[in-house]
């Protein structure tokens, strides 16, 4: 796979200072400023999750947090999926899906996948795979859907 950015995944703990100040500055970037939503993004979570980072030229330009199961839903997810601005048109946010996927599976083996999704997103997520498994319901203003993904076996 001819990968355009350089990926580290680290626990919470691994983190560095500078690491986890990035990550925090994108998601608010997006989620609240760019999508206008007012939401606390720090959960609590974060510290229990393995933050997939993806850089180029010593920027973050795609992030997603690999939740493990029970924390959010039965499986394991992946969430806070963002793309910089920066880096959109250069294909960062199919190759950040690829990569989430990649790590969740070595972490957590193979097991279906359950995100919830912005429902504008569907088919981006569909492409990999996940299907739409609960009803349109409202986040902090956006329409959401939950979307699984089954493992390879098509077996749970």
């Amino acid at each position: 796979m001819n990968l355009k950015l350089q990926w580290s995944l680290k626990s919470f703990d691994e983190l560095t200072n500078y690491e986890l100040y990035e990550l925090l500055r994108l998601r608010n970037e997006v989620f609240v400023i760019e999508q206008k939503c007012v939401f606390l993004d720090q959960d609590n979570k974060d510290q229990k999750c393995h933050h997939l980072l993806g850089i180029d030229n010593g920027s973050l330009m795609a992030y997603t947090r690999i939740v493990p199961p029970g924390l959010s839903y039965e499986y394991p997810s992946i969430g806070r999926v963002v793309v910089s601005p920066a880096g959109r048109g250069k294909s960062y946010g199919n190759e950040l899906m690829r990569m989430s996927i990649q790590f969740l599976e070595d972490l957590y083996g193979l097991s279906a996948i359950r995100i919830g999704a912005q429902l504008y997103l569907r088919a981006f997520y569909e492409s990999f795979g996940f299907e739409q498994s609960s009803e349109i319901y409202d986040e902090d203003g956006i329409d959401h859907i939950e979307m699984t993904r089954l493992p390879a076996s098509g077996e749970l």
